[in-house]
């Protein structure tokens, strides 16, 4: 089957990933900050499958800008990475902070550290019927670690850090999603989705295309090849069958992450299923690459956008443009806050706009179906636990 759209990210020439100069004059700004740092993230549909997110963080009071696109397995381009692959990596980045800051906090000598994550999800039922729903599994973490711990200590240690980050607020109980709806410019009630309390937000619309580059000799994002295959239980492999009517199958996204000699992280993500390429991303904490919080809600952007691309795609539904405005909200790390405690999370907050010749009752569906079988909604509403795995090197 043919690829989905143009290869807009491609042809534009801009670099997928840059550090933004003017977000204020672009009109992003951060979230009210309550907990320790507060996430606004635009996410707006380019072509196909291809999407486009500007994220502003509260803390940092960066502004960066990424692109996402996906493989064969949806008919894309693979002009960029998936969506799952910015929470991958940034959670990764987020227990490699916390990791690094509580070693400084206990005196601890870390001389080598390697995290190898992979994160699953699950897709079952028929998008026809309205039955598909996204899921999300526990995590799989090795740590490859040299220090001067005994195993007792060095596993208490690396529960302690991996609790403190602030990710664990999404991961820790049932967090349920909030929504606003807009269809054409005019306020809409959500369907079955949560409706959140207050005004709908501004439309970022058409400010996107505002924003600038900051000059860098950073690639934050580089294609490495063919993710190196391996076996998964109900995997998928073949093209365009993300977009089959009936699924039951299993996803698992990768991530590798080591410190390099000038301490940013570099973070390979890993396709295995579906499968696909690997890219490389960078992240940092002071500026010089996105921080982890910043990956983690552009992947949460992205995911839910993908997930109104398969249904108005799969159905035939007439919706030529959308965006979205999410905010996100966490609180400081336990260790890289110095707060001492695990971390925290609201649930998150999404404006959606839809431009569509559907009745409002589709659109409603639009939202429904797209939070029902987004897979990093889901991984809110589900109590997760990361499973340590520890080999010293």
């Amino acid at each position: 089957m043919a690829t989905l759209g143009n290869d807009l990210i491609t042809d534009s020439g801009i670099a997928p990933f840059f550090k933004v100069t003017n977000g204020d004059d672009v009109g992003i700004s951060a979230p009210e900050n309550r907990k320790g740092d507060a996430v606004r993230t635009w996410v707006r549909s380019l072509s196909g499958f291809q999407k486009e997110a500007l994220v502003r963080s509260a803390k940092t009071g960066d502004t960066w800008r990424f692109v996402s696109d996906e493989g064969p397995y949806l008919n894309g381009h693979d002009a960029a990475c998936c969506p799952l692959a910015f929470l991958s990596c940034g959670m990764a980045a987020s227990y490699m902070n916390e990791i690094m800051a509580l070693a400084e906090i206990r005196n601890i000598d870390i001389r080598k550290l390697k995290l190898i994550q992979d994160n699953y999800y699950t897709m079952t039922g028929s998008m026809l019927k309205r039955t598909m729903v996204g899921g999300a599994e526990n995590i799989d973490l090795q740590i490859e670690i040299d220090c001067d711990l005994d195993d007792g200590a060095l596993n208490q240690f690396l529960i302690d850090a991996t609790f403190a980050s602030p990710l664990n607020g999404l991961m820790r109980g049932n967090v349920e999603s909030l929504f606003k709806l807009s269809k054409n410019g005019a306020e809409l009630a959500t369907g079955k989705a949560l409706e959140l309390d207050g005004n709908l937000s501004a439309d970022p619309r058409d400010d996107f295309a505002r924003a600038t580059a900051a000059q860098s000799s950073l690639d934050y994002l580089s294609k490495v090849g063919p993710t190196p295959k391996k076996d998964v239980v109900l995997g998928t492999a073949t093209g365009a069958s993300s977009l089959s009517d009936e699924q039951n199958r299993r996803l698992n996204i990768g991530a590798v992450a080591e410190l390099r000699e000038d301490g940013i992280k570099t973070i390979q993500q890993m396709q295995y299923s579906p499968w696909g390429s690997s890219f490389n991303l960078l992240s940092s904490e002071d500026g010089r690459a996105p921080d982890a919080n910043t990956l983690i809600s552009a992947g949460i952007g992205f995911c839910f956008m993908t997930q109104f691309g398969r249904f108005v795609s799969m159905l035939k539904l007439d919706l030529p443009d959308y965006r979205i405005v999410q905010d996100t909200h966490f609180s400081l790390g336990g260790a890289s806050g110095k707060t001492s405690k695990p971390g925290e999370a609201d649930p998150i907050e999404t404006h959606v706009f839809l431009e569509t010749s559907e009745s409002d009752e589709t659109a409603q569906e639009m939202l429904d179906i797209s939070e029902q079988t987004c897979f990093l909604h889901a991984f809110c509403k589900t109590d997760l636990k990361t499973k340590l795995r520890v080999k010293r090197i």
